[in-house]
């Protein structure tokens, strides 16, 4: 009898148990949230935002950089700040339960919007209050949350180490370190020391079932796959663990501007050979745009812009011997600390206050477009002069960023991380048009003006594929519709060439139901 008893009283408990599990998927989306986030209903309002709560607006356009997104989705229906990581749990329990899609953002970056709209039913994952970095000065290495800006991370990291260490990672400080390093992360330094997502050692990640997995639980292929390939294909990186890199008490900062009647052609054709050969401390960008020249009339400027690892004395004779045709002088260079050099490289004053780098909106929005591509044979001098008449066609043309490869870059193997574009890639190309008048002509006009010159340039870049890099995401190169392995394959290997495969293969391997999705994720297979 006693056992008899005792069954039925398990079975009871079992059954009870059973139906409030079964309950959970009847709630709606907030009682879930309560429920697995282990918060109580009054908590959970001051971070779990619905279409109806006063500040829901406010917090969708608070990380928006884009203007042309700027307008709140219907099929918005709710937005999370989260604090710990439970919270981003639940997030991906109750959306499964609810069959809602998930975006992830940290900085809201992403050039064409994929962190924070969707066509479906959908949550933002808003990792705005996940934004601590602990730094380990001894180790030189650093724990930042997704949620961080680069302004914050540059900050904390030189403050932390008395401007003896940095981080090799983009140059706008307000862009979020979550997607940056796992989008690759160039920037000024990679020449020296690679991309951010090189110097990734570590992370902690939700995975689309819910857990919460370290690179040691996680294995080696995933680990591989979010330092580079995108991670909002496979999970959400809630923290990642840094190298840091030593940088010297003061680095110089020059800008060289050149126009046509300058000799700008000659000196961008020279650029070309020479620039992935540099000393691996020295990085010089060229950044091209339509200017006007000494008559008034339009022509070509070229800034040369450029940061290097060491003194004004140091650099002169460097350039004299490696570029002596920009003619660089003593009194062109400026010698700053590394952190006021974020500043510089952005086109902003490098005296202002540090403080300006914690500041998530110091950096002016607009509406804008880019595009990116990557070069492997210098450009001749005839076909240069050919481009500068297509730029200056119009009324909105597009600029173009020509940031330098070779040095470290050169000698990291291709499938190192998802980021394939290292040995044999002279230079990658950003193109890139901002406005700041709304309505759909302003933006016709400039779609145009970015469009001409990208098509125009097809002879003079690498070909199939016609490679891209995702953090310069474009989904004019290609995007998902009706979700097949085909259509990821259009924009999949311009974003990764060979590597595309294995990471559709990690895929399946972490997220087979494909909960993890948008108009540019992996296709599990």
């Amino acid at each position: 009898m006693p056992h008899l008893l005792t069954f039925a009283v398990v079975s009871l408990f079992f059954s009870v148990s059973s139906a409030r599990y079964n309950l959970i998927h009847e709630l709606n989306f907030d009682s879930c949230f309560s429920f697995h986030s282990k918060e109580s209903s009054t908590n959970v309002s001051t971070f779990l935002l619905d279409t109806h709560s006063p500040s829901f607006s406010s917090v969708f356009e608070s990380s928006i950089q884009n203007l042309r997104f700027n307008s709140t989705n219907q099929k918005l229906l709710y937005i999370i700040t989260p604090y710990l990581y439970e919270h981003v749990q639940a997030a991906i329990i109750c959306s499964k339960i609810h069959r809602l899609q998930v975006r992830i953002r940290s900085g809201g970056h992403d050039y064409e919007a994929l962190s924070y709209k969707a066509d479906v039913p959908f949550i933002i994952i808003d990792l705005v209050k996940l934004n601590k970095v602990k730094v380990n000065r001894g180790k030189r290495t650093a724990w930042v949350q997704s949620g961080a800006t680069l302004g914050e991370l540059y900050y904390h990291v030189a403050n932390e180490s008395r401007g003896k260490l940095g981080f090799t990672a983009g140059v706008c400080p307000t862009i979020g370190v979550g997607g940056h390093i796992s989008g690759g992360g160039q920037g000024v330094l990679m020449r020296k020391f690679g991309l951010s997502s090189d110097n990734a050692v570590d992370a902690i990640v939700v995975t689309a079932d819910g857990a919460v997995v370290d690179r040691q639980s996680m294995g080696e292929d995933l680990f591989w796959a979010i330092r580079g390939g995108g991670a909002a294909s496979f999970g959400v990186v809630l923290e990642w663990k840094i190298k840091l890199v030593p940088v010297p008490p003061k680095v110089t900062v020059f800008t060289i501007p050149r126009t046509l009647e300058q000799k700008a052609t000659k000196l961008v054709h020279r650029w070309q050979a020479i620039a992935p050969k540099f000393h691996k401390d020295l990085f010089i960008r060229v950044i091209l745009f339509v200017g006007k020249g000494s008559q008034g009339r339009k022509t070509i400027q070229a800034n040369f812009n450029a940061l290097f690892l060491g003194t004004t004395d140091q650099l002169v004779p460097l350039m004299q011997k490696s570029f002596p045709e920009l003619g660089l002088k003593p009194e062109d260079c400026k010698e700053i600390s590394w952190i006021q050099s974020i500043f510089y490289i952005n086109g902003e004053d490098p005296g202002q206050p540090l403080e300006l780098l914690l500041d998530r909106k110091h950096v002016q929005k607009g509406f804008f477009k880019a595009k990116s591509d990557f070069v492997t044979k210098p450009i001749s001098e005839k076909h240069l002069e050919a481009i500068w008449k297509v730029m200056q066609d119009g009324d909105t043309p597009a600029i173009m960023i020509w940031d330098p490869y070779g040095g470290q870059m050169a000698e990291i193997p291709e499938d190192f991380t998802p980021f394939p574009h290292r040995a044999g890639v002279l230079y990658n190309i950003q193109y890139f048009t901002k406005w700041f008048e709304g309505g759909a002509l302003a933006e016709k006009k400039h779609l145009e003006g970015i469009n001409r010159v990208y098509n125009f340039m097809a002879p003079f870049v690498t070909k199939n594929p016609r490679a891209a890099y995702i953090n310069y995401r474009d989904l004019d190169i290609g995007r998902n519709i009706k979700g097949t392995l085909e259509e990821a394959k259009v924009w999949g290997e311009k974003y990764f060439k060979r590597n595309f495969e294995r990471l559709t293969k990690i895929k399946g391997e972490v997220d087979y139901e494909n909960f993890f999705k948008s108009e540019q994720n992996f296709v599990p297979i």
